[in-house]
């Protein structure tokens, strides 16, 4: 299972990173917010690169992608351990921002959310839901295609509260 979602979470997470800045670009437009370098200061940060003036837009790019291909790990990790569909991608969200908030902050580029100007919070919460969703969309299909998932909802149709850990004997990688 490990193997498989390395190697299909990337590609989901890089398919999360293509879809994101299309809205993003949209709701700039309407919005007039400009947009941000701190994914660049970040990288810059964190791997000791100097800070260049002007738009750094290759460190840019370079950030966003290797941070949302990484993070497809994650998502599809959760498909293939059972949980699927939107509602775990929508929890999937909380992931990519907290791990925004992380790098952000501890580099010292970024600054917490609640300094923000006040529309900032809301939009960055969409344009990484919409990540999470199409990231997720993509984990699903791929973890669908080489594994049960959901055993535990298989086990228990009636989706019992009850439902606890399944016998080792039929758990994965046992």
């Amino acid at each position: 299972m490990w193997r498989r979602a390395l190697w299909q979470g990337l590609p989901a997470g890089a398919a999360g990173v293509v879809v994101t800045p299309l809205g993003e670009k949209a709701e700039q437009r309407l919005t007039g917010r400009p947009g941000s370098y701190v994914p660049a200061r970040t990288l810059e940060r964190l791997t000791g690169m100097p800070e260049r003036p002007g738009p750094p837009r290759a460190a840019n790019r370079a950030m966003h992608h290797g941070q949302g291909a990484l993070l497809g790990v994650v998502r599809s990790v959760t498909a293939h351990a059972g949980p699927r569909g939107p509602v775990a991608s929508t929890r999937f969200t909380v992931v990519r921002l907290t791990s925004d908030q992380i790098l952000e902050n501890a580099t010292g580029a970024g600054a917490p959310p609640q300094t923000w100007p006040r529309a900032e919070p809301l939009a960055d919460l969409v344009h990484k839901a919409v990540y999470a969703l199409a990231t997720g969309a993509v984990a699903d299909a791929l973890a669908a295609r080489s594994g049960p998932g959901r055993r535990h909802a298989a086990k228990r149709p009636d989706r019992r509260a009850d439902a606890g850990p399944l016998p080792r004997r039929e758990a994965h990688g046992h």
